[in-house]
């Protein structure tokens, strides 16, 4: 009983309210960093012949056919873990390098499962669903560190390149007693490469059909007997377009500089360390072009200006009769000026997150114990009253029995002392059964997340028509999954049943013509899907065929009764094929439908059209040089071709523009090669 006391005291936590608180041209750019950074790349790929380097990565196992996952903490063989990770490996990634070398959300949006949505068609910016659940809800990390912030920014999933990544790794449904409040939806880890023990580099060059180009550079080298450094830089750029000639931007422009130096070190007494610092600088405009206008005849720009600025540190340290220590800590800064038509709004996003956790194992039973903080801080320089400061403590622990053989039952928990929203109490529970090539998995868990001013309509238009912070809550979920994986010489089929509910989902009100409110969900938010993937490797033939299907309903904010959740196809089909010869090249056809959506807010439709997408690739290998071609959306699927972008009058939030729900740059070509230096480079 007084067990049962405590954990209804945890659940029954305090909710108090949150809103009681009070340029470089691209020319100019192309001509001071691209060429550094391709002598950059060769001056790395060129350190003494005789230095080498034992910090090989547990993520590069994969080349010995065993793949080590990050993302639980477990540093466990992916066979053996009890939660669902998805990973994608190196072929996927070397692949959708090549179709889109700037950005990561091509990589991400093709993964079964996972939606990349557009939020601002002005401005490209985009966010990752997972199983139908807003993009808020997902952690994104890199090499187990929130890189990108603790609620990244839609405008930051388009600005991370893929080509210095090993492996990404995705865990789909409520992951708070794994991460805490900012993983309600699941988690996204890229795994960095690590340096070998031959210095190498790879320098990337690529141009598209819509006038954009890219440089992205990769070097890596061993310092002495157990020490390695990688370098990695980028500049991405893309000139204005406005395909249908109605004056506003379809695809918007930017100019985009990137640079990742890390740093890896070993010792003797089995102690791992990696210590990573990044900048990115971009400029993006979008809205209309110059001497156009929207509907009211005033001309409406969508810029903004971002930087992004972090630290990161890793360290696994083995103590003796105890087991093994991680640390982790990482420090991010980001700055966006906005410029919304006429209004400006300029804010400032922190994130400070430090762990500690002890881990062992002893017959058959794994264990972990940790402690946490995260802190989170928001500023706005003209709209003060949204500024927020969240500090996180918290403490975790797992567990991992195996019961037999082939059975295996693991749990975790964590518990968020939370400044704002109270202390919440956070399980996850898996069951795993593996005789032979099945594996049966059944999880429930259950999380939270701190709401903040934004979520995806409030990214699109800005914080100018949102009416101060009431009485939120915070927003609660209860997730479940059944997973049934067979796996047996070059076949693989998985099959996926989950669901979702959310109570006090964050929604948008209109109050009037001008004005918008954040509230709380009465009722709620319901998701029920199923996934299909089979994978087939035939010699030189892979093949992947996958199918989703989501039903997804909520409460509507502005009348009485629920709704379908807006932007979350039904369904969505994919399938791609690629015959590969290693060190020569390789040949893909891919294709994706997506199905209808609902569209509550549009005044042209209510529910979009199903599409289909088709794509082909090609790659020749001439030893260390690389060419490469790439269609994507053959069919020229556009959504102007259907309907206008632009709103016939301004909605109650400020935007000027209907949500997106197909493409809006159509049919895309782009070719490039890619030079590789040093090294044995099994990559390609």
């Amino acid at each position: 009983m007084p067990y049962r006391r405590f954990i209804r005291g945890l659940l029954q936590n305090r909710e108090p309210k949150i809103g009681d608180r009070t340029n470089m041209t691209s020319d100019r750019i192309h001509a001071e960093v691209a060429l550094p950074l391709l002598v950059l790349s060769l001056l790395v790929a060129a350190p003494p012949a005789h230095a080498q380097s034992k910090a090989e990565p547990e993520a590069e196992e994969a080349d010995a056919g065993e793949i080590i996952v990050q993302a639980t903490r477990s540093g466990r063989r992916l066979k053996d873990e009890s939660i669902r990770v998805e990973v994608l490996g190196g072929e996927e990634i070397e692949e959708k390098l090549l179709m889109s070398p700037g950005s990561i959300a091509m990589l991400l949006s093709e993964t079964p499962g996972v939606q990349t949505q557009i939020v601002s068609p002005g401005l490209g910016a985009a966010n990752i669903r997972i199983q139908g659940l807003k993009g808020r809800y997902t952690q994104l990390l890199s090499d187990g560190l929130p890189l990108f912030g603790g609620q990244v920014p839609p405008i930051g999933i388009v600005q991370i390149p893929p080509i210095d990544l090993a492996q990404v790794e995705l865990i789909k449904g409520a992951a708070s007693a794994l991460y805490g409040p900012s993983a309600l939806g699941g988690v996204i880890n890229l795994v960095s490469r690590r340096p070998r023990d031959e210095p190498e580099a790879e320098v990337l060059l690529n141009a598209t059909s819509r006038n954009g180009q890219d440089v992205a550079a990769y070097g890596a080298t061993p310092l002495g007997a157990n020490m390695g450094v990688s370098l990695t830089g980028g500049y991405n750029r893309q000139t204005i377009q406005d395909l249908d000639g109605d004056g506003w931007a379809d695809i918007p422009s930017f100019s985009r500089l990137t640079l990742r130096p890390r740093l890896f070190a070993n010792t003797d007494g089995g102690t791992s360390i990696m210590l990573t610092g990044g900048a990115m600088h971009e400029q993006r405009k979008g809205g209309t072009l110059a001497g156009r206008t929207v509907p009211d005849g005033t001309a409406f720009p969508l810029t903004v200006r971002s930087r992004r600025y972090d630290l990161g540190l890793t360290a696994d340290t083995p103590i003796e009769g105890l087991g093994k220590l991680r640390v982790r800590a990482s420090g991010v800064t980001q700055n966006h000026n906005h410029r919304f038509g006429t209004t400006l709004e300029d804010d400032r996003h922190r994130t400070v997150f430090a762990e500690a956790s002890l881990s062992g194992d002893a017959d058959g039973l794994e264990w972990l114990a940790g402690t946490a903080l995260q802190v989170d801080d928001y500023r706005s320089k003209q709209f003060s009253t949204f500024d927020y400061s969240y500090s996180v403590p918290a403490v975790f622990g797992q567990l991992q029995h195996d019961i037999r053989p082939d059975l295996k039952l693991a749990g975790s928990a964590r518990l968020d002392f939370h400044s704002d929203f109270g202390t919440h109490f956070s399980p996850r529970v898996s069951l795993t059964y593996h005789p032979g090539p099945l594996t049966l998995r059944g999880s429930f868990s259950s999380g939270f997340f701190a709401s903040t001013p934004f979520i995806e309509e409030t990214e699109a238009s800005g914080l100018s028509r949102l009416a101060p912070l009431g009485m939120l809550r915070a927003e609660t979920a209860r997730a479940g999954s059944i997973d049934l994986v067979y796996a047996e010489g070059p076949l693989e089929l998985n099959v996926t049943l989950f669901g979702s509910d959310i109570d006090h989902a964050v929604q948008l009100r209109t109050l009037s013509p001008t004005l918008v409110a954040l509230i709380n969900a009465d009722g709620v938010t319901r998701t029920r899907g199923g996934e299909f993937l089979a994978r087939y490797r035939w010699d030189e033939l892979r093949l992947s065929v996958s199918y989703v299907h989501v039903s997804a309903v909520e409460p509507d904010p502005d009348k009485a009764g629920r709704r379908t959740v807006p932007l979350t196809p039904r369904d969505a089909a994919g399938m791609t094929l690629v015959w590969e010869q290693p060190g020569r090249g390789r040949i893909g056809i891919e294709g994706f439908y997506v199905g209808r959506q609902s569209l509550p807010d549009n005044p042209f439709r209510q529910t979009s059209r199903p599409y289909v997408q088709i794509g082909a690739m090609a790659q020749v290998n001439l030893g260390r040089v690389s060419l490469f071609a790439n269609v994507e959306n053959l069919l020229n699927v556009r959504q102007t071709k259907y309907d206008p972008l632009v709103l016939p009058r301004r909605a109650p939030s400020g935007s000027w523009t209907v949500d997106g729900w197909a493409p809006t740059d159509g049919i895309l070509f782009n070719a490039g090669v890619k030079f590789k230096f040093g090294g044995d480079h099994d990559r390609n």
